[in-house]
């Protein structure tokens, strides 16, 4: 087995990143671009709000601070603190630039080392401090925003230290890799070898492969490999209880999974330091087609032919007449079908002939092989997918709600939920903003059972109500996907924004295992207390 050894830090710095919206400095809309933007929705404020400087943040005082020998680990920089104090929901952005940092961490820590990682747990546990694992800040429900409100201080964690592929095997097609390597990186890293993870979820050029594994991410890839669930072979896990690793194998029936025990929790019972990923050869065969519909549930069924038909497109992507246009991908009320296939050994035009002939008899218009449609569309719903969370922050500096969400449910009861959503979002925008709401849905991921819509909202809320106004959204989007018996999230984790779904969601025997896991892995409560579970209260705590 080869053994890199290259950290990905050799590549040199990445651009600086916002420490209050999304990605980089150098790619964020500038006032003018802002104003503009904003002018297209109806009730937007007239000029954006500015972005607040490191410096004339109101930071709480730093409560505790570190013992010598962990002080070249931590920091208590106001950068680093701002940088570390909530994720990248619009929730999140919005408080940001009212400069509201009242969660801030007393402290940043970047171990380099498990070893370091053990070193501030241990610290931690007797401290009475928490911690929250930190892979890049890309979480969108809460997951990295402490509000327990409970313990004596708080240390984020950030992981990025851990950064590199220490093994690969080349011929299981597997790399044991450091959790806090960001994928771009990781890609860099595999790409010598003629691999790839073949994960690349919206936020992969901000996040880890840690974070995907706690927060069972899914990736771009639309059918058969969805979630980075699908791709792990083994963990390594640091807990205050000891260190757990699981059995490399390429599948077992030994008992319940050691796996999936942490895959989904969050950093609450444990940091994620390495696994094993399973890998593929980098594909060379790639091919991508766009089809029309006129209507939305027609190209829900030819959808649906598509996922059961067994042929397992890398790209599958419905969007409504909404999205459609918003990408720029199709006008005149039409839906657009985005599909793609790729292969490492093999000629893909005749799968993707197969794929446009299904939805073809299902009703769909495909654009001409030769004309411009076919070559555009998915480029251009590529580089609008990837830019539009720079704009949601150009709409949040606007005072424009802008923010999705997505779930997933059955076939069955796929086009009630979204006609129930859109109808139900449509009544509560109006009556908490006094605005009209554009609400627009697209198909991300689908199976041969269901598949994940995916939600975008966008209307105009009052200058300092925004995210009161976002909250009673989000409250009467996760009521009605309960109702429908749909999940709270596809892929998009729980942390503290899903709670109220997930507690709902979640089996009472469930509830009642997951928390014996806490306590016996983590007795003190101190790992990122209030996701999943609420945090319990421990005798001689102090606000």
């Amino acid at each position: 087995m080869d053994r890199p050894g290259t950290s990905a830090s050799a590549a040199g710095p990445l651009p600086r990143r916002s420490w209050w919206g999304w990605g980089t400095e150098d790619k964020a809309l500038p006032d003018g671009e802002c104003a503009d933007l904003g002018a297209l929705v109806p009730g937007a404020a007239g000029t954006p709000l500015p972005v607040p400087g490191i410096a004339g943040l109101d930071m709480p005082p730093t409560r505790v601070a570190a013992p010598s020998s962990l002080g070249h680990l931590v920091s208590d920089a106001p950068e680093d603190r701002a940088g570390h104090t909530y994720g990248k929901a619009y929730r999140d952005v919005v408080r940001a630039l009212y400069g509201d940092l009242r969660p801030a961490p007393d402290l940043v820590a970047r171990p380099r080392t498990e070893r370091e990682v053990t070193d501030v747990l241990d610290w931690a546990s007797g401290a009475d401090v928490a911690v929250v694992p930190y892979g890049a800040g890309s979480s969108v429900v809460g997951g990295v925003e402490y509000r327990a409100g409970l313990h004596r201080g708080v240390v984020s964690m950030d992981l990025t230290g851990l950064d590199r592929v220490l093994e690969v095997d080349r011929v299981s097609r597997a790399a044991r890799i450091q959790a806090g390597v960001l994928g771009p990186a990781l890609e860099d890293q595999l790409r010598p070898h003629g691999l790839t993870l073949r994960h690349f979820p919206q936020s992969f050029e901000f996040s880890t492969l840690g974070g995907w594994l706690a927060t069972r991410a899914g990736g771009h890839y639309a059918t058969l490999h969805t979630h980075i669930d699908d791709l792990v072979e083994s963990m390594r896990v640091v807990t205050p209880a000891g260190v757990n690793e699981s059995l490399r194998v390429p599948g077992s029936g030994a008992g319940p999974s050691p796996d999936r025990l942490f895959l989904g929790s969050e950093g609450t019972l444990g940091v994620i330091t390495e696994a094993w990923m399973r890998l593929q050869d980098r594909p060379s065969h790639k091919a991508s087609a766009t089809v029309f519909f006129d209507g939305f549930d027609t190209a829900l069924r030819a959808v649906r032919a598509i996922s059961q038909s067994g042929l397992h497109p890398a790209n599958c992507r419905l969007l409504d007449p909404g999205e459609a246009a918003l990408a720029q991908v199709a006008g005149g009320g039409r839906s657009a079908l985005v599909l793609g296939v790729e292969s490492a050994g093999r000629p893909v035009d005749g799968r993707l002939a197969e794929l446009v002939g299904l939805a073809r008899d299902h009703g769909g218009a495909p654009a001409p092989a030769d004309g411009e449609d076919s070559h555009t569309a998915a480029g251009t719903w590529r580089s609008a997918f990837l830019r539009m969370p720079y704009l949601r922050d150009a709409l949040a500096r606007m005072s424009v709600i802008s923010e999705t969400f997505e779930t997933a449910c059955t076939w069955d009861r796929l086009p009630l939920l979204v006609d129930a959503v859109r109808r139900e979002l449509a009544t509560t925008v109006r009556k908490t903003t006094g605005s009209e709401a554009m609400v627009n849905c697209r198909l991300t991921h689908v199976y041969p059972d269901g598949a994940a819509p995916y939600f975008t909202v966008i209307a105009a809320a009052r200058r300092g109500s925004e995210v009161a106004m976002w909250d009673d959204i989000k409250a009467a989007a996760t009521q009605v996907l309960g109702e429908l018996g749909a999940t709270v999230t596809h892929h998009h984790a729980v942390g503290r924004d899903h709670r109220p779904g997930y507690d709902r969601q979640r089996p009472g025997p469930f509830a009642l295992a997951l928390r014996a896991a806490k306590q016996a892995l983590d007795p003190a409560g101190i790992l990122n207390p209030g996701v999943l579970l609420d945090p319990a209260p421990r005798p001689g705590a102090t606000d």
